[in-house]
């Protein structure tokens, strides 16, 4: 996947360095103090300008975007940038932050976002939006940045014996990244049926390792 992401502050960095383990990411900025690319050239690329302009977005490579995040710190440049990812360049996946709740009305398919995202959103939810499913490697590194990742067992009788993923009772902001079923990975899928044995990974923003275990022992 090529994404790329307006708005180098705290939301946009932290995807673009989950989402650079494993995708080809540029990250947009105007301000010259923004980190730049590790010298290794491990990481998202980073171009310099305004992302209001076709020409900036152009150099950043939007012909080639499967997706673009603006994420900005200002809700009149994400929609401008929104506008002009869809409707100009005919980005497939564009996502937008809402700085302002007032503004939430505005963030629709009129202005090319497909997905409006509150400055709130845990990143987890975000990453999950933007690659349209759950990408499991991409949600495992998130515990690089800050979100727990827990492994567990599903046991004969417990919570999740049986369960479908999606009827799993998990606490807020926790997703199921993998399924290990006899030692070989399975797309966790939400209609997913969970055996005895089957190995979990979970990862979540706020919840703790025990109120996580709790809901699927």
């Amino acid at each position: 996947m090529r994404a790329i992401i307006a708005g180098a502050g705290r939301m946009g960095g932290r995807i673009a360095r989950v989402l650079a383990t494993e995708h080809d990411v540029t990250l947009v900025d105007l301000d010259e103090r923004r980190p730049a690319g590790p010298a290794d050239g491990a990481g998202p690329g980073v171009v310099l300008g305004d992302a209001c302009e076709p020409a900036v977005l152009e150099h950043a490579g939007v012909h080639t975007a499967d997706v673009l995040i603006a994420a900005t710190d200002r809700d009149e440049d994400n929609l401008v940038i929104s506008h002009l990812a869809k409707n100009r360049f005919a980005v497939p996946r564009v996502a937008a932050r809402v700085n302002d709740p007032e503004n939430t009305w505005l963030f629709d398919e009129h202005w090319g976002v497909d997905i409006a995202v509150p400055a709130d959103m845990p990143l987890v939810a975000l990453v999950e939006e933007v690659a349209g499913a759950v990408d499991t490697v991409s949600l495992l590194r998130l515990g690089q940045t800050g979100v727990g990742v827990v492994e567990t067992l599903v046991s004969a009788g417990s919570r999740a014996d049986g369960r479908r993923i999606d009827d799993l009772r998990l606490p807020a902001g926790t997703l199921v990244a993998a399924v290990i079923r006899e030692g070989e990975p399975v797309f966790p899928t939400r209609d997913l049926p969970l055996r005895p044995g089957d190995i979990l990974f979970l990862v979540s923003h706020t919840a703790t390792e025990q109120e996580i275990r709790s809901a699927v022992q």
